[in-house]
């Protein structure tokens, strides 16, 4: 009846490994892996290789899609913008735990930066250059290796009432669907649909979409086919992963706190949560804003 659902992942201490200690080296030396690197290579698994990993995923739907470099510059750019001026706002004050550290409380995400301009973000190297000579995926463009936690309680009204609880949002609908592991970045486009057929909604139905930036040529993908009118002007509307950064593990319940928070400030009514995952699949919900 009651379930704490989140993750914390911190990817600063992610440790190197190797496969070949547990028996022992006879001769010679031994490679120590990068754990965080190789679960990029590895993203589509034995049967379905991806080498250039998630990088070449972006890269993928990016040749796809017809999606320039600039454009991918000005969606990371106006990330951090909106992330700064929600910060600045006071925007995530409550939705964020202040953390102690030897300096005092960490009470603001590290990673947005306002003082970043396109002239800068242009100047980044494209990763993949040296394979790919049109590459247009960068540092700037892509989302932040970050550490985070987030976590939320899971129940039904009548154990928050027992609780005295207060409701911040109801789940609707979800869904989960599966695309090739190479353009695992477009996933969102079929969990989205199926979730909405689930809740007898449209897209046009829906008031703030959070749609986490793993990359902007993903991004920009996704928006390609949902096709809004209206653009971004309720997609990210705090930021995203580009600029709050990606902590993979955290990354599903903070966006959903970030927008249960301002669906509640702006008092409207549909949320829909969405996310690509490595691997070859798109996960979507939809989310009420429980009545005053």
């Amino acid at each position: 009846e009651l379930v704490l659902a989140g993750g914390v992942e911190s990817m600063s201490q992610t440790e190197l490994y190797s496969t070949k200690l547990r028996w022992g080296v006879r001769s010679g030396g031994t490679k120590l892996e990068d754990r965080l690197a190789r679960s990029r290579v590895t993203a589509g698994g034995v049967h379905h290789p991806v080498p250039g990993g998630m990088l070449e995923t972006a890269e993928n739907v990016r040749r796809d899609y017809g999606i320039g470099r600039e454009e991918q510059d000005e969606l990371a750019l106006r990330s951090h913008q909106r992330a700064v001026s929600a910060q600045t706002n006071g925007a995530f004050a409550e939705e964020i735990v202040p953390v102690p550290s030897g300096d005092g409380l960490v009470a603001l995400d590290e990673h947005p930066r306002a003082d970043t301009t396109l002239e800068a973000l242009g100047r980044l190297r494209a990763i993949m250059d040296g394979s790919d000579p049109d590459a247009t995926v960068t540092a700037g463009n892509s989302s932040g290796q970050n550490d985070g936690a987030a976590i939320c309680i899971v129940t039904h009204p009548e154990r928050a009432a027992d609780l005295g609880l207060r409701p911040v949002g109801r789940l609707v609908s979800w869904a989960v669907a599966g695309v090739p592991p190479a353009t695992m970045g477009i996933g969102p486009v079929p969990s989205t649909a199926l979730a909405l057929k689930r809740a007898g909604l449209t897209l046009a139905e829906i008031d703030l979409i959070e749609l986490n930036e793993a990359f902007a040529a993903q991004v920009l993908a996704v928006l390609r086919e949902w096709e809004l009118s209206d653009g971004l002007e309720r997609v990210n509307v705090n930021g995203s992963g580009i600029s709050l950064g990606h902590p993979v593990g955290a990354t599903g319940a903070r966006i959903l706190t970030t927008l249960l928070r301002e669906m509640g400030r702006r008092e409207v009514r549909y949320g829909l949560e969405t996310m690509c995952i490595g691997g070859g699949q798109g996960l979507a919900a939809v989310f009420e804003r429980p009545a005053a």
